[in-house]
């Protein structure tokens, strides 16, 4: 190999190896950014965002949650090509952008658009700050404790347990499937994003994973809205406690600093959580303050 070849090879391999250092590109370059079955006519698919879930059946389809308008005009074709069926529901499980910028793509194809009255609320609030009130598609559906509707064969039921992620995060149970997509009221073995500007409260997302896990049994599936690894948006009912155990690690070590003196600037260096190293990436800041200001919050 020439020189001059082998150090533009070089240089390409070192620009790719620093490019993986970062988690969101090496996130989407092991995302599938197709739709991936798990069971029952129900799936998951990931290009930039919360993960989507979907049902597609003999009677219509269904789709949980919508990323942002590429990737959804990108599953809407994934699903044409699949099924001449109409799109019966959309359904949001909370109103960050990375889970509804994407309802745009839906509009004209939707029949109903779906999410808890809170999560509209925020969707509005959110859009008129930014003024993108012309990107937005709002449900036009809202429940407070639960909801209940059919796609055929495969029946939803739509809970709120009560604040966490955010005061609006629904939990879908798939039941038919046996399959639960929670949003980002789960973040699997990554940091969470703690929406306290949109009611977030740690204390209480406790009690809500706590429900979850009463409600459901060892059967079911769970989608999760985000993974450190992009290939672990499923999975079972520990890691859901495993989460849930993460969050209380949290609320104990800030609490501990706290009564030991030290000041939030401290307190935001902390580096790791005790007792919950898998939990890792990018945003412990995020977590640190939000346990910080709820903590304080409450005297």
């Amino acid at each position: 190999m020439q020189r001059r070849q082998f150090l533009k090879a070089s240089g390409l391999t070192l620009g790719l190896m620093s490019l993986l250092r970062n988690q969101s590109f090496a996130d989407f370059l092991q995302q599938s950014h197709s739709l991936s079955p798990l069971r029952k006519n129900v799936g998951i698919f990931s290009m930039q965002g919360g993960t989507i879930g979907w049902l597609i059946n003999k009677d219509g389809v269904a789709v949980v949650d919508s990323q942002f308008p590429e990737p959804a005009a990108k599953l809407i074709s994934e699903v044409k090509s699949r099924s001449g069926q109409p799109f019966r529901y959309l359904i949001n499980t909370h109103h960050h952008g990375d889970h509804t910028s994407g309802n745009i793509a839906f509009k004209g194809l939707a029949q109903h658009v779906v999410a808890h009255a809170n999560s509209l609320e925020n969707q509005k609030a959110v859009a008129a700050k930014q003024k993108t009130e012309d990107k937005q598609l709002y449900p036009d559906k809202t429940f407070r404790d639960d909801m209940d509707f059919n796609v055929g064969d495969e029946q939803f039921k739509l809970y709120y347990f009560g604040a966490g992620h955010t005061n609006g995060d629904a939990i879908i149970h798939f039941k038919n499937a046996n399959i639960v997509h929670m949003g980002d009221l789960v973040f699997n073995r990554k940091y969470p994003f703690i929406d306290r500007s949109a009611g977030a409260d740690i204390s209480s997302w406790i009690k809500v994973l706590d429900t979850t896990l009463k409600k459901f049994d060892n059967d079911t599936l769970y989608i999760f809205g985000h993974a450190l690894d992009p290939k672990k948006v499923t999975g079972k009912a520990d890691d859901l406690r495993a989460f849930q155990h993460y969050l209380q690690r949290l609320l104990d070590h800030v609490s501990l600093q706290i009564k030991a003196g030290k000041s939030k600037q401290e307190i935001l260096k902390i580096t790791a959580i005790p007792g919950a190293p898998q939990w890792q990436g990018e945003g412990i800041e995020r977590s640190l303050t939000a346990a910080y200001d709820e903590i304080m919050s409450k005297g």
